[in-house]
């Protein structure tokens, strides 16, 4: 059963905990109590508050949060719209609550969110050696597009230990 969650978009003052959330799910030995840490691939933390800040500040920008019904932070994601798509990015989710369909219900709220806006695909990307990763996203319906794009070592303070890339991922929504 998917614990109930109340989503609502992201303010200011929530940027620290997000950046502490983000984190926890990516990077360092918290990451790897869920399944989708990339400990193993990058060094250094996934994001700061500077750049949830920057992130936020783009034209239409925003992050859906997922909070339990006593109001605790489990989940984030970014959104943002890259006509056609709407772009999706930074899936968080806290590593000690993956597995409990916390991601699958932002994601629904990410293309409930597309669709209302009039976009009819949201679009992705995902480290290409991320293979259960990947495969999570394609079991949602998200589809390989063939397209790959450089990491973006200058806009993030992770330090790659290996050459990677992104995959894009499209859905229909």
């Amino acid at each position: 059963m998917l614990p109930a969650l109340r989503i609502s978009f992201a303010a200011e003052s929530d940027i620290p905990a997000m950046a502490a959330l983000v984190n926890r799910a990516y990077r360092g030995e918290a990451s790897r109590q869920g399944w989708t840490t990339e400990a193993d691939l990058l060094d250094g933390p996934r994001t700061d508050e500077a750049d949830l800040r920057q992130l936020s500040a783009a034209p239409g920008a925003t992050f859906l949060l997922a909070r339990t019904a006593a109001g605790e932070l489990v989940g984030s994601v970014y959104t943002k719209p890259e006509a056609p798509d709407l772009y999706v990015g930074m899936l968080s989710v806290d590593p000690t609550r993956q597995a409990a369909g916390i991601g699958r219900q932002l994601l629904a709220a990410a293309e409930a969110q597309a669709r209302q806006a009039g976009f009819t695909d949201v679009l992705m990307s995902v480290i290409s050696v991320r293979a259960e990763l990947i495969a999570w996203y394609e079991r949602l319906g998200f589809q390989r597009t063939g397209e790959v794009q450089p990491f973006p070592l200058h806009a993030s303070p992770s330090i790659p230990k290996q050459p990677l890339e992104l995959l894009l991922l499209r859905k229909m929504v």
